[in-house]
């Protein structure tokens, strides 16, 4: 199984915020955003594995900035590192000026998928390479993420966490 860079799984979907996706201040309901992320994560996941993916988790989403009625939304997610059978998927959610067309980041977001088979059973998934600055601090930090979200459910002994405490070392 050949490795991958992070922009073999780029997914970029773009759409625009309607009336009926949006709470009483007329931004878009954050549940609507999650869903949207959560495809994107997907098919970037599908793409680096070409396999089955299911979402393991959701690790971070910070709203930044309210998404308004009539925005252009762009969600853009790739791999930034596999594991085994698990892969973290790096979200960007970016709302491009109505007037200016500029793009500014409104929210961002880590996801975990799985890759499996037909039984649901996880499958390995190749290995990521990354290329550019942000993939590569993206990619060194997911380590320190997985070990962390695995020592906070219970699953790893800190003391093994060695990415994590060579932080404070």
């Amino acid at each position: 199984m050949s490795s991958k860079t992070p922009s073999e799984s780029l997914t970029v979907l773009t759409d625009m915020v309607l009336p009926g996706e949006t709470n009483p201040l007329n931004n878009l309901f954050g549940g609507e955003l999650l869903a949207r992320m959560d495809r994107a994560c997907s098919i970037a996941a599908r793409r680096h594995s070409r396999r089955i993916v299911v979402t393991a988790s959701v690790n971070h989403v910070s709203f930044t900035k309210a998404v308004p009625v009539g925005s252009v939304v762009t969600v853009e997610a790739k791999v930034s590192r596999a594991f085994k059978s698990s892969m973290e998927v790096y979200v960007d959610v970016w709302i491009e000026d109505r007037e200016s067309g500029l793009k500014s980041r409104a929210n961002e977001g880590i996801y975990t998928f799985v890759a499996v088979d037909e039984t649901g059973s996880p499958v390995p998934v190749p290995k990521i390479i990354p290329e550019t600055d942000l993939e590569k601090e993206r990619f060194d930090g997911a380590l320190r993420r997985k070990q962390l979200s695995l020592i906070l459910s219970g699953k790893m002994d800190p003391n093994n966490a060695t990415e994590l405490k060579a932080l404070f070392n």
